[in-house]
């Protein structure tokens, strides 16, 4: 982590004790912050996306999401109704009640549009998805969207909670949702900071539509993959961190994910095997998984990868090759717990 700059500050001497004190608390604040919080996520801002860009209709609209709508967006915190609105909308949705999901999400001015993605081998019509997103507020709300794939029964979800903040953790969601049939999109609308302190990052908090509609998935026992980045300095000679939350109930996957990305060249460090940092044990949305029995992986991207269109690629296939086993056999939540067999 580079140093963070210290600016002296002065004071002036008739100054009563108390106001000398908290003018050196509130410098010394200003400077530690930044240095705590600089190599979770990425600086500068990234600027374009990495060579090659989004290769399908889906990456494309998803990044344009992130960079257009996303980075700029504001953010109000929705209140209970609210988060309880669009949990209901998606839940009736992802259930197959279209009509009374649309009309639940009408209520707090949320539409669906049916988009196709282009086909993943060239030859016929591509996977379709329900988009789930606000139709007069996006960039004042900042309370994100979700994708449904409409071709197939829900069988996970893939959440990017940070899609500004971690940049092109779009991508990898998009391509996960792309490689695994019957998936679930959750991805924020707003940058982390976006709120007053720690609102907007969703990550964290319960408070928030992205948890809500994480909840929903729960509550139907829909295993999760969760995709965040970091700053190579953060976990130096690793490129990605694999870990099961707080729970254990993904160790398989987390496993079979691990090993695709060993033999694939990529240096993981295994949460389950060794200390890794970010091991995503205070997430919300992992916690709420763990309490409830349904498998969850957190997934942590260094930068290097996440900006190499074709390393990315390749991530993403190993993840998608991990999920795929949720939509085998049987229902997630019935397997046992790692280490009950």
């Amino acid at each position: 982590m580079s140093p963070v700059p210290t600016k002296k500050t002065t004071v002036p001497a008739n100054l009563p004790r108390t106001a000398v004190l908290l003018a050196l608390l509130v410098a010394a604040v200003a400077v530690v912050v930044p240095a705590l919080d600089s190599a979770r996520t990425d600086s500068p801002s990234p600027g374009p996306g990495p060579a090659g860009g989004p290769s399908s209709g889906l990456e494309r609209r998803l990044s344009a999401y992130a960079t257009e709508v996303v980075a700029d967006s504001r953010f109000r915190p929705p209140d209970r109704a609210e988060r309880e609105a669009l949990a209901e909308g998606v839940a009736l949705y992802v259930d197959g009640e279209h009509e009374k999901g649309e009309r639940r999400l009408a209520e707090v001015d949320f539409g669906v549009r049916i988009v196709r993605d282009t086909p993943r081998d060239g030859d016929g019509p591509g996977r379709r998805y329900a988009e789930i997103a606000d139709r007069t507020q996006e960039t004042r709300r900042g309370w994100g969207r979700v994708y449904i794939d409409l071709d197939t029964a829900p069988r996970y979800s893939v959440q990017v909670p940070h899609p500004v903040a971690d940049a092109y953790t779009d991508r990898l969601g998009a391509g996960v949702l792309r490689g695994a049939p019957g998936g679930i999109l959750v991805i924020a609308g707003a940058h982390r900071r976006a709120g007053e302190g720690d609102a907007a990052d969703v990550a964290h908090r319960r408070d928030t539509v992205f948890h809500a509609v994480a909840a929903a998935l729960v509550d139907r026992s829909i295993p999760g993959i969760q995709v965040h980045g970091y700053a190579d300095s953060t976990v130096p000679g690793r490129d990605l961190v694999v870990s099961t939350g707080a729970g254990d109930r993904a160790r398989s996957q987390a496993r079979t994910l691990a090993s695709a990305l060993d033999d694939d060249g990529f240096q993981v460090c295994r949460a389950w095997e060794e200390k890794c940092p970010l091991e995503g044990r205070n997430n919300k949305q992992g916690r709420l998984a763990a309490d409830e029995g349904v498998p969850f992986l957190h997934v942590e991207v260094n930068r290097t990868v996440r900006g190499d269109a074709a390393r990315t690629d390749r991530a993403v296939a190993a993840m998608a090759a991990a999920v795929r086993e949720w939509g085998a056999g049987n229902s997630p939540a019935d397997d046992p717990p790692a280490g009950a067999q």
